[in-house]
């Protein structure tokens, strides 16, 4: 494995970011607003003019990064923690932990959980020592060191920002699941504490989170899915935001941590009905634009209130998607799954669990269904969330797949290295794969790149995936490839939807922006930073000491603060050995100190972003 470096000055050389600049003798505000699944490019004056506003008033981070896979979980997992997916093992949405899930009933028994839920990870924190993500989390820090907290939005990034806090109490915890009870009376999401129930009562409004809607339907193959925004429910986490915690917090008369996470404009996207089979308008159309004025209605709604309480000159703002976002295909021409019949599948089109079918044919390896008692899957059907479990004994499998979207995690639980090689080039002989990353124990396989190339190995607690499959990308024509990105997705959605996860830069172009007393006015940075930063950022700005427990962690974001010290940035290309059909994985990625920020990645041509090898010259 080679390298070619090319060397981008930016300024005054950085000092280490724990020393960057002096603390604020009286500590700031802080409010990180999530727009889930905001592309960069998309926001404007006229469509998003309150991000738009963000941004071109405070800092506009022009280079921006998604942590891959490029996944929600995956994401807020950087944004809580200030590491990479290698110290926190939130790998993608759905991760293989290796025990059966007993505490949801749709999920039991799985060893592959979809862990976007309050009892899920409440789970899995108590299969990992009480903490599944091994690194303090800011919300956690921030209420140990005196601030009112509080995390309000999508379930499960939402509750990530203090996992290990269930009572209500000391974290105010609103999300999709807040009221909502199980049939036998069981409360499942977090409680609210007494006093959030009479602040409540007291703005009349309600005990227990709306549902989604109309906006939750995601239809079929013959029945487009949603055509309106997420509003009624966001407007009541808006409304709690707003009307109830800010002024809460004001009457404590202490500094206070707010996360709020819209679930626009990504629930909108991935369930919209304006594109139902056909990858054009895709997540371009109608619906998806309403879904990002929704999202921006609701930080308008939030630094109204903030200006309303007299908070804004003390709270700084910091706006992070956690992706990008792309369009689906479902289209192959070398999956022999295409050729077969599948329940509500389009003849011609790639079914749910295609990778995971496609390597029990190729590995000749019976496949289980871990999301149905792990019964065996027949002929002409897939697993039921395309998760599987390949191997002669589904207790103790020799491959399991964890399915996510736009890239699927492979797990070996021996670690056999020579299954290891025939499922690389098993995958190097599909036509849906651009890239393909692989445990370093495992030995340096033609066509892929090691998985420490992207921090994805370090100290998390959870299995680690022994090889991450990214899914090809392409542009549907338009003059910015990343708005209109289209990408395989193994996923229950149709094509013509939308997703992420892939390594395109359409999904690793996230939006991000900062305003606030303590960031510059009105200045647009081309240094790359990354959801990483963004928690190590936070928690300087609070002035927060954690003790970190791995190494892969981002920087604090100086060059967007006044005085702040302006660091080198480093551009960065490393190609794999190619594979006997003359494939090889080629990595993008840009450094600032010992920082990775990446850009792309798969096989040259076959994925947004990186163009054929023979324009990439000195590539080695």
């Amino acid at each position: 494995m080679r390298r070619t470096i090319s060397f981008i000055s930016f300024g005054f050389l950085a000092l280490s970011s724990a020393v960057a600049f002096a603390q604020n003798s009286q500590p700031r505000n802080l409010i990180l607003f999530v727009p889930d699944g905001l592309r960069a490019l998309k926001v404007t004056p006229e469509l998003a003019p309150a991000m738009a506003a963000v941004r071109d008033k405070g800092v506009n981070f022009k280079n921006p990064h998604s942590l891959f896979p490029t996944f929600t979980m995956a994401n807020a997992s950087g944004m809580s923690t200030g590491h990479y997916l290698g110290d926190t093992g939130t790998f993608s949405n759905s991760i293989y932990t290796g025990r059966p899930v007993q505490s949801v009933p749709s999920q039991l028994g799985t060893v592959v959980p979809f862990i976007e839920h309050d009892q899920i990870l409440g789970e899995v924190d108590k299969d990992f020592n009480g903490d599944y993500l091994n690194e303090e989390t800011l919300l956690k820090a921030a209420r140990d060191a005196g601030y009112s907290t509080a995390a309000i939005g999508k379930v499960g990034p939402t509750f990530l920002f203090d996992h290990t806090e269930r009572t209500g109490t000391k974290t105010i915890t609103v999300d999709d699941q807040t009221g909502a009870v199980e049939k036998d009376g069981k409360l499942i999401g977090i409680p609210l504490s007494d006093e959030m129930k009479a602040a409540l009562t007291a703005a009349n409004l309600p005990l227990a989170t709306p549902g989604r809607g109309d906006n939750g339907k995601a239809g079929d193959a013959k029945t487009p899915g949603t055509t309106v925004a997420n509003i009624k429910q966001q407007e009541y986490l808006a409304d709690v935001a707003s009307k109830v915690v800010l002024p809460m917090f004001k009457a404590r008369n202490k500094p206070f941590v707010l996360v709020f996470w819209s679930r626009d404009p990504d629930g909108t996207q991935h369930n919209q009905g304006d594109s139902l089979n056909s990858v054009t308008p895709g997540i371009n159309g109608p619906s998806s634009l309403a879904a990002i004025k929704n999202a921006d209605n609701n930080l308008a709604q939030l630094r109204k209130a903030l200006d309303d309480l007299g908070l804004s000159a003390t709270t700084n703002i910091i706006v992070s998607a956690d992706h990008g976002f792309s369009t689906i295909s479902k289209e192959s021409k070398t999956s022999p799954t295409v050729k077969n019949s599948y329940p509500d599948t389009p003849e011609g089109f790639l079914p749910l669990g295609f990778l995971a079918l496609d390597l029990a044919k190729a590995l000749d390896l019976p496949l289980f269904d871990p999301n149905d008692g792990n019964k065996q899957v027949g002929a002409n059907a897939y697993p039921k969330a395309g998760n599987a479990l390949l191997g002669k004994d589904p207790s103790k499998p020799d491959l399991v797949v964890a399915t996510n979207g736009g890239s699927d995690l492979i797990y070996l639980p021996k670690g056999d290295k020579k299954l290891a090689d025939r499922t690389v080039k098993a995958l190097l002989e599909q036509d849906y794969v651009s890239g393909i990353f692989v445990e370093d124990k495992l030995g340096k396989l033609p066509g892929t790149l090691p998985l420490s190339t992207l921090s994805l190995r370090g100290k998390a607690v959870t299995p680690h995936p022994a090889i991450v499959v990214n899914f090809r990308s392409y542009s549907t024509g338009c003059d910015e490839p990343t708005l209109c990105s289209v990408e395989i997705a193994d996923t229950v959605l149709r094509q013509g939807q939308g997703m992420h996860g892939s390594f395109s830069r359409g999904d690793t172009m996230n939006f991000m922006a900062a305003i606030g007393p303590d960031f510059k006015a009105g200045f647009a940075s081309d240094l790359p930073v990354s959801n990483a930063d963004v928690g190590i950022t936070a928690a300087h700005l609070l002035g927060l000491n954690r003790k970190p427990k791995g190494t892969l962690m981002g920087r604090v974001m100086t060059e967007a603060m006044p005085n702040g010290l302006v660091p080198k940035s480093f551009a960065t290309t490393i190609t794999g050995k190619p594979a006997a059909n003359g494939l090889r994985t080629v990595l993008k990625f840009q450094r600032v100190q010992e920082q990775r920020y990446f850009d792309v990645a798969g096989f040259p041509g076959k994925t947004v972003g990186l163009p054929e090898l023979a324009k990439t010259a000195g590539a080695k």
